[in-house]
């Protein structure tokens, strides 16, 4: 039966009566457990009651022994493996090889060299007859080690000696080509052989189905296969005639290059082979494949192509036309069911795979491990991997490899020791490519110490490739380790005569760049050549966007200009960064030449280049050169989007063009999203400017009620209501802001405490302040000038708040933590005062009077007199004479005591004129003798007070009613 899920794909269910046996190796979850009433199939069963499938199948040798000869071979391959001389091995033992026994030895050479030589000794004895064969295992060895000229010339010379290609030598040309990628060539030999009238056997249709398969055309793979079991070679869906007509050159459609000049040269000396005559029936008769191999190639393509009914109903046939399975069969078919989500499909298989009398090797097992592993099932594949040893099978490099980048990916430091330390008592050494990631695990999970001995061991003393070495540079990169992705590249680079490779350095680049450390990556790239390593284009984009991002835009334009240079092509995205830095700076002139640069480079720009230039000019308030750049945008076929509007409405915000701001912002709320937050905030700052309270606050509480309203919105309607002199609405949002925890930066808590402070809310401006404190938010210029207004109207004197602007504007230490004291006190918070005093008293650094008058001003306020009189004392200790200041919080301090005399003391040396004669000090003197009715007492300063200050600054009338009152008692 065939299903189709949400998604379209097609699931398939295969049925098997399961037996008792489970799967040992695994665990499996109720909900993975296959029910073993259930009876669903695609049409076929896995049982087959074929006579030729009941026996036991052939299996494929896992043990990975050679094939043992008799007779002289082993002695003449001994020899040959132990020495260098081939020539006297053969002459001495080689004399009277049959054709076979020479087949052997040519094959059982692992040298592409030696294979030649071989060979050449065999065709240089006088009874040698030329042999298809051995000129097959010859081509085969020479496009493997990718020898393209020696094989030009083997094929040659097997031309000029009249050997004949048969299907298996066209098979192995398709088959060599193929797996370096150069797939079109690999299809020109089956256009070659066709033209000699060569149809392709069963075996050279396989080969040809494998290499579109692992192209990844699965389409083509298909309809070649489905061609020529109707007896076709149809070759005219592929552009095989771009480099080579009719086996000759076409310059005029892309240039020669050397794999095209040796595939011509290939095709003219085939040409000269006699065509065989082809019969009459061969592109007629229906052909079905026969071979295990063919089916297996099948399975594999349509699982990759994730055409699942298609890969069921080939293995539905090999069970219907008794075509043997073997394990390569069955581990297809699991790694098609289990990589597409059927995983309890893939258990069954596992089951009837032993059933029929295959047993799973290491390939099967390592598959389970990952769709384990990919599954999430971690302890699952732990148990695979253990499953491996149990049935007597070895683990290979793919089952380390797999396992140890499933447990380092999750960070299972535990889990990959425990399998490196079995890989050790194997003595099998930890994969390379396995190294980076368990490094990176090290890393992630801080264990610096644990990933350097381990790249002791395993990697620094060894050649590491280099796509290794820079992963692991990459790994220390990532996380800001620049100095240990150093170590390593050095070490690696100051090895005698090794040469680095761009990529190492391009990844050592990065980790300078991520340190912020860009002078390294300079000097590092400049000595690039003098090693000889020349940087690519990723090393000019890197250092280019990296330069960019620090704001350092002379040394990007600069190599910008020598990447050009080098004939590289930069990125849009590499423009796009220059442009930015310049934007960010605020020279858009030097931005739009980079513009042209890129315009002329023939690098199409996209919208977030154009977003940024439009946000630039935006920025400096150049609204028409951000609307020239919109419409540039739009002629190019890029959509607006809601950046770009947003910096458009920006920029007419900035030139108080309320219409075109409003028309932009209209364009937005058409597109599917709405509005944004940043483009309301603007409009709403535009109506703010303007005096538009209306409809800002329509914005505004359209954004409020889509849970958009940011601190910027608050703000902005706070400043519209202040400015307004609309108090009451602006005490009402900021309450707002407040409860719904948008107070996060400086900005937004200044807006704030400005709004309490001028309607009177003193408390509520220390609170916000200590909340600013206990964030570590520094408050900005505006915010202490709104809190010298807190401290002026809280009642401190204004000689106490013009000392303390005059220490913060002349920026003196410690005058930012004394005024916010200085408030705290004002406002009733003595404990957050006394604290914020201690530490700066505690400090190892000369004071200066006015941090001793706040802590005098505070400790007294909290009627801590004696620490409050204390403080004094060491202020005198430093040499620091009190000023009128201290003698108003000295006098504040004895009055609360109830110190009459020393508060005598002070008048004495006022009337004396000891101590500069001054309002605020009288006034203070005269409010602790009232305090404690000494009413003689506050006659008598204030009969002082009157006839010693000039009449400009106390008027009659103010001191004759001060001397009204103390006369009434009052």
């Amino acid at each position: 039966m065939e299903c189709v899920n949400a998604k379209g794909q097609h699931c398939l269910f295969l049925y098997t009566s399961l037996t008792s046996r489970e799967l040992n190796f695994v665990n499996l979850n109720s909900q993975k457990h296959v029910n073993r009433d259930l009876k669903v199939s695609l049409g076929f069963k896995l049982q087959c009651h074929s006579r030729t499938l009941s026996m036991p199948s052939q299996r494929l040798s896992t043990n990975g022994k050679k094939k043992s000869y008799g007779g002289i071979l082993p002695s003449i391959l001994r020899s040959l493996k132990s020495s260098n001389d081939i020539g006297s091995i053969l002459s001495s033992s080689c004399q009277n090889l049959s054709p076979k026994e020479q087949t052997v030895i040519l094959k059982e050479q692992s040298q592409w060299e030696r294979v030649i030589q071989v060979f050449q000794w065999f065709k240089s004895q006088k009874d040698y007859a030329p042999n298809v064969i051995h000129y097959n295992i010859v081509l085969r060895t020479l496009g493997r080690a990718q020898k393209w000229d020696e094989l030009r010339l083997c094929w040659n010379e097997m031309a000029e000696n009249g050997v004949v290609p048969t299907n298996n030598t066209y098979g192995v040309l398709i088959d060599v080509y193929g797996k370096v990628g150069l797939v079109k060539e690999a299809l020109l030999w089956i256009k070659h052989m066709r033209v000699r009238g060569i149809f392709p056997d069963e075996v050279t249709m396989n080969t040809v189905v494998r290499v579109l398969k692992d192209a990844g055309e699965f389409d083509s793979a298909d309809k070649f296969y489905k061609d020529w079991c109707r007896g076709l070679v149809e070759l005219n869906d592929f552009d095989l005639n771009s480099g080579v007509e009719d086996f000759g050159v076409n310059s005029a459609i892309e240039p020669i290059t050397l794999k095209h000049f040796l595939l011509t040269e290939l095709f003219r000396i085939g040409t000269r082979i006699p065509n065989r005559k082809v019969s009459p029936e061969v592109d007629n008769c229906v052909r079905k494949p026969r071979l295990t191999s063919t089916y297996n190639t099948l399975i594999d393509l349509y699982g990759k192509a994730g055409r699942l009914k298609d890969a069921a109903n080939v293995f539905a046939e090999m069970l219907t036309t008794g075509i043997s399975m073997d394990t390569i069969t069955f581990n297809t078919m699991i790694y098609t069911c289990g990589s597409h989500g059927h995983l309890a499909e893939a258990e069954t298989l596992l089951l009837k795979m032993e059933e029929r009398g295959l047993s799973p090797d290491t390939k099967t097992y390592n598959i389970f491990l990952s769709l384990y592993a990919n599954d999430g099932n971690i302890d699952g594949a732990l148990k695979c991997y253990r499953r491996i040893r149990e049935v007597g099978l070895f683990p290979d490099v793919v089952t380390h490899r797999a396992l140890l980048h499933v447990l380092s990916e999750r960070n299972m430091v535990e889990d990959v020791e425990n399998v490196i330390a079995e890989m050790e008592k194997s003595h099998i050494l930890l994969d390379e490519h396995s190294l980076p990631r368990v490094i990176k695990m090290y890393i992630n999970k801080g264990l610096l110490d644990r990933a350097k001995i381990l790249l002791e061991k395993y990697g620094l003393d060894t050649e590491l490739s280099p796509r290794i070495s820079a992963a692991i540079i990459d790994a220390y990169a990532e996380k800001g380790l620049w100095f240990e992705a150093e170590s390593i590249f050095l070490r690696k680079r100051d090895l005698a005569g090794k040469k680095m490779d761009v990529m190492e350095y391009n990844v050592m680049i990065k980790a300078y760049g991520k340190g912020e450390l860009y002078e390294k990556a300079f000097l590092l790239f400049k000595s690039m050549k003098n090693r000889g390593t020349w940087p690519d284009e990723c090393t000019y984009n890197s250092l280019i966007q990296m330069f960019s991002g620090g704001d350092l835009v002379d040394e990007a334009r600069s190599l910008l200009t020598e990447m050009q240079g080098m004939e590289f092509k930069p990125t849009c995205q590499t423009f796009s960064a220059v442009i930015a830095s310049y934007a960010r700076l605020g020279l858009m002139s030097d931005a739009v030449e980079v513009y042209d640069m890129m315009v002329h480079a023939e690098v199409e720009p996209n919208e977030i280049l154009y977003g940024v230039l439009i946000n630039g000019f935006a920025e400096i308030g150049q609204a028409e050169e951000a609307l020239k750049y919109f419409r540039l945008m739009e002629k190019s076929g890029i959509a607006e989007n809601q950046i770009v509007l947003t910096s458009l409405i920006k920029a007419f915000s900035k030139v108080g063009s309320l219409e075109d701001a409003r028309r932009m912002y209209n364009r937005m709320k058409n597109m599917e999203e709405d509005a944004d937050t940043i483009a309301s905030n603007s409009m709403i700052n535009l109506y703010a400017d303007l005096g538009m309270v209306s409809e800002a606050k329509q914005i505004f509480e359209d954004l409020r009620e889509r849970g958009c309203a940011d601190g910027v919105s608050f703000a902005t309607m706070i400043y519209l209501y202040k400015n307004m002199g609309m108090l009451d609405e602006a005490i009402e949002v900021a309450e707002e802001m407040k409860e719904s925890g948008l107070l996060r930066d400086a900005t937004s808590f200044h807006k704030v405490i400005e709004c309490y402070a001028i309607n009177g809310q003193l408390r509520e401006c220390g609170e916000l302040l200590h909340e600013m404190v206990m964030r570590k938010l520094l408050p900005d210029n505006g915010t202490f000038n709104v809190l010298f207004t807190v401290l002026n109207k809280g009642g401190i004197p204004v000689e106490a708040v013009s000392q303390l602007e005059s220490a913060y504007h002349e920026g003196k230490t410690y005058a930012r933590q004394a005024i916010i004291a200085a408030v705290f006190s004002a406002v009733g918070l003595h404990a957050c005062a006394l604290e914020l005093c201690d530490t700066f008293l505690k400090a190892e650094v000369q004071l200066d009077s006015f941090a001793y008058n706040v802590a005098i001003n505070a400790y007294g306020a909290a009627e801590r007199i004696d620490k409050a009189l204390n403080i004094f004392m060491k202020m005198q200790d430093q040499n620091l004479k009190p000023d009128l200041v201290t003698y108003i919080n000295l006098v504040g301090c004895y009055g609360k005591a109830g110190m009459i005399e020393g508060v005598k003391q002070i008048y004495s040396q006022l009337k004396y004129g000891e101590i500069e004669r001054n309002k605020s000090l009288f006034y203070a003197i005269i409010n602790v003798f009232r305090s404690a009715n000494r009413y003689d007492l506050v006659q008598m300063v204030t009969q002082e007070m009157k006839f010693s200050l000039d009449s400009e600054v106390y008027s009659e009338s103010e001191l004759d009613n001060l001397s009204d009152e103390d006369s009434l008692g009052f």
